[in-house]
C-alpha cells in the first residue's frame, strides 16, 4: 500500500487561511481492506482540518470507506483522491473515487436503496454526489462535502462561521 500526499499549503488550520482549491490532495491507491481503512482515517484527517462537526467528519469518513470499499469489491483496485475545495467563500471536501472494473450497467437500480449502506446512501450523506459508469471500463464516483460555514472579509473584520460570530482583525 503506497500513499500520496501532496501539501502545497503550510499545516495552519484551513479553515482561517486561503488556499488554491488544489493545494491539498491525497491520493490513496485501493487494493486492500487495509487501504479501505486508510482512506477512511485520511478523509478523517482533512474534513477534522475544517470546520465540520465531528459528525459531518464521521459522515465523510463513513462515505469514503463506502465507496472504497466499492471499488475493492467490484474492481479489485482503483485510486481514492481526497482533496480541499472552496467555492463563493465555503470550504468543503472533494471526493474521486476512479476504477477500471466491470462499470455499473445499471446506475439507477444501483442507487436504490438496498442492503447495507450502498451508493445510495452515501448520495444522502454527501452535499453533491455524481456517479459515471461504463460497463467494462470502469466507475468514476464524484462526491463533496461542504461545511456549514462561510468566510467572508468586510470593512476590516473577518468574519468566519455562522452569522453573529465576528472576529476583529
Amino acid at each position: 500500500m503506497s500513499l500520496q500526499v501532496v501539501v502545497d499549503a503550510p499545516e495552519a488550520p484551513v479553515r482561517t487561511a486561503r488556499f488554491p482549491s488544489s493545494s491539498v490532495r491525497v491520493r490513496i491507491p485501493i487494493g486492500s481492506e487495509t487501504d479501505v481503512a486508510v482512506a477512511g482515517e485520511q478523509g478523517r484527517r482533512l474534513a477534522s482540518r475544517l470546520d465540520f462537526s465531528p459528525t459531518d467528519v464521521t459522515v465523510i469518513a463513513t462515505a469514503i470507506m463506502e465507496v472504497a470499499r466499492n471499488v475493492l469489491q467490484y474492481a479489485r483496485r482503483g485510486d481514492l483522491m481526497l482533496h480541499l475545495i472552496q467555492r463563493r467563500g465555503r470550504l468543503g471536501l472533494a471526493v474521486v473515487a476512479r476504477d477500471r472494473g466491470p462499470g455499473i450497467p445499471d446506475i439507477t437500480r444501483a442507487l436504490r436503496d438496498g442492503t447495507g449502506l450502498g451508493l445510495a446512501t452515501v448520495r444522502r450523506l454527501m452535499d453533491e454526489f455524481r456517479v459515471r459508469s461504463e460497463p467494462g471500463r470502469g466507475t468514476t464516483v464524484t462526491m463533496r462535502k461542504w461545511t456549514r460555514c462561510r468566510q467572508v472579509e468586510r470593512a476590516g473584520a473577518r468574519r468566519t462561521g455562522h452569522a453573529g460570530q465576528r472576529e476583529a482583525r
